[in-house]
């Protein structure tokens, strides 16, 4: 990769209204860059990698493969495209920072809050899906005190300090880098006959083809097997706002843009591949227990569920952990730029945004009373409402980033350390693809599916972008109305 020649420059830049670095706002350099590394490493692996890949398999056999290559391929593009305005500029706002500058305050502010939305939904369903696990394991305490305290200890983790949150996430990334690698392994043994005491066949690779082929429901199901596993990629995007608040921003970045190609392709496409070739696609297990207790049951690891359900655990509470701290973290940088209220952007004497943890984490815990109380009602409603935010992200980066390159070349050519590649041609590529994705949900209309989240989801954004709109108009007007007053 080169670095462009500097362009002349007649006066250094002033800053931009978002481009505050969190050392200067009160935040502090807590995460040391091997909390960087694992948070960039197991930021991909969600727990909707692990009980989500049954279904995508049953619908499309082992062409989920191609399904999980062609988001893997979006989650590379978009996070190349966040790499490079990330590097040039760090900051805990990240993309919506980002927008913010390039497109306008209405979409930092719309994007910023839809995000906020939809991880502190998220907090709700990882906490409940914790609570199943605890409760199944400790069946005396209920399953909303189970959610209540994993929710307790995590917002104390992130009270207590960057530093802390970093060393939990850490742990809880290795444990999952470590489960799915060993998983990979112990796969790729049993499939080529070598693995002792495999209780597996040794078939290599004939399951892909010798049930119905490769493709044995047509061609159309790597489109709806995309719908099925999109949304386990997000979180990708998460060291890019924890990057500011590291030793060195620029260099984790960096590193984090670069690795995410073997990051999807080992992890989603290895452990996927590892699954669909030890055993037929249409084995009744895969929907039965999950696609990877399947394939560790069918090579003969006893306790296989409950190993499952400990690493399963261990990815919930790294969501948890994760999400509330990206929540707070969009909602300081909200606050700093005027778009939340002035509380959320203050910090305490470990340089903590108290504030925003704690009105995020109010918030999750709202929900979860939603989900215990009105499950199929009100709680159905946040979830598909928040269902394609996370489209509706990587299109703001895209078009986002559109924009910046030029703002980059032009201020700080010399921060231009990670490029998208094809620019913009492959920039616009992505669009076209991420479109696609919105307007095939449109086809979905199952309850709870593509159709009614897409809509639902549009019309929340709209509502966010109305309030932006007359914030400003609004704003505008106080402000010359103070003008013409002071006459």
């Amino acid at each position: 990769m080169t670095t462009p020649p500097p362009a002349p420059v007649a006066s250094p830049p002033s800053p931009p209204r978002n481009s505050q670095a969190p050392h200067e706002s009160g935040l502090q350099s807590g995460l040391k860059n091997r909390h960087l590394s694992m948070i960039a490493v197991g930021g991909v692996i969600g727990a909707g990698l692990f009980v989500g890949s049954a279904s995508g398999i049953a619908t499309a056999g082992p062409g989920i493969l191609l399904s999980y290559a062609l988001v893997g391929a979006l989650v590379v593009f978009v996070m190349r495209m966040l790499g490079e305005m990330a590097a040039a500029n760090p900051t805990s706002g990240s993309f919506s920072a980002y927008a913010d500058r390039a497109l306008g305050r209405w979409a930092g502010f719309s994007i910023g809050w839809l995000y906020w939305f939809f991880w502190v939904v998220v907090l709700a369903v990882e906490a409940t899906a914790g609570a199943v696990i605890l409760e199944g394991w400790v069946p005396a305490v209920p399953q909303w005190a189970w959610a209540l305290i994993v929710m307790v200890v995590l917002t104390a983790t992130n009270l207590a300090s960057v530093a802390s949150f970093g060393e939990f996430e850490f742990w809880f990334a290795g444990i999952k880098v470590v489960a799915i690698v060993a998983f990979i392994g112990l796969g790729a043994l049993a499939i080529f006959g070598v693995l002792p005491g495999s209780d597996n066949a040794a078939t290599g690779f004939a399951n892909l083809t010798s049930h119905g082929g490769f493709l044995p429901n047509g061609p159309s199901a790597i489109l709806t097997g995309i719908l099925m596993v999109v949304f386990s990629f997000m979180g990708s995007e998460i060291v890019t706002l924890a990057a500011g608040e590291s030793e060195d921003p620029q260099r984790a970045v960096t590193k984090a843009t670069k690795s995410v190609i073997w990051r999807v392709g080992v992890f989603y496409l290895g452990s996927i591949l590892v699954v669909v070739s030890l055993l037929p696609w249409n084995d009744p297990s895969i929907e039965k227990k999950g696609s990877y207790v399947a394939a560790l049951d069918s090579i003969g690891i006893p306790h296989a569920g409950q190993v499952m359900n400990v690493i399963v655990l261990t990815a919930v509470l790294s969501c948890l952990n994760s999400g509330l701290y990206t929540a707070s973290r969009m909602a300081f940088s909200l606050g700093q730029r005027g778009d939340a209220p002035r509380a959320f952007a203050r910090t305490n004497a470990r340089g903590v945004p108290q504030a925003a943890i704690l009105v995020s984490v109010v918030f999750g815990f709202v929900a979860v009373g939603f989900n215990y109380l009105w499950p199929d009602t009100v709680f159905q409603f946040l979830l598909n409402s928040s269902g394609a935010v996370a489209l509706f992200v990587w299109l703001v980066i895209c078009f986002s980033q559109l924009r910046m390159r030029g703002i980059i070349l032009r201020e700080n050519p010399d921060k231009l350390v990670v490029r998208m590649w094809l620019f913009p041609y492959l920039t616009w590529a992505t669009i076209a693809m991420i479109s696609f994705v919105l307007v095939y949900m449109l086809t979905d209309d199952k309850p709870g599916g593509g159709r009614i989240q897409v809509l639902l989801s549009v019309l929340l954004a709209v509502v966010v972008v109305a309030i932006s709109l007359l914030r400003d108009r609004l704003g505008g007007r106080s402000a010359k109305t103070d003008a013409i007053s002071s006459r």
